[in-house]
């Protein structure tokens, strides 16, 4: 075990509570374990807390790293992987809002090229 808090309660909050405000309604939000090397300069992994959700056939991740440390992705497809441009948060409210903004935009600019994911 690497060490790294699990989600607590507020944190939890913090996922359930903006989800709620983004889409309007409770989203079901998961937990997992990922492994992650969290020095590139290793290569050991370490096993990390991860909230996982889906909507619209988009998958989210937010990882937690360490106390207070976050990072975060979305996806579509295995080869469709997108972050936002921030390699790790230490403000929970700030990684989850961000990964929706990004997501929202790409997905608004995806659909103005007329393309679908």
């Amino acid at each position: 075990m690497s060490g790294i808090p699990d989600y607590s309660d507020s944190e939890l909050w913090i996922i359930n509570s903006t989800l709620e405000e983004r889409y309007g309604q409770p989203v079901e939000v998961q937990l997992a374990e990922s492994e992650m090397r969290l020095d590139r300069g290793r290569t050991e992994l370490a096993v990390c807390p991860t909230a996982y959700w889906e909507v619209d056939g988009c998958h989210f991740v937010i990882v937690k790293t360490g106390d207070n440390r976050y990072r975060c992705q979305f996806f579509y497809r295995i080869h469709q992987m997108y972050g936002t441009g921030v390699e790790e948060y230490d403000d929970l409210t700030e990684c989850v809002v961000s990964l929706l903004q990004v997501q929202a935009d790409h997905h608004a600019a995806e659909h103005a090229e007329g393309s679908n994911p």
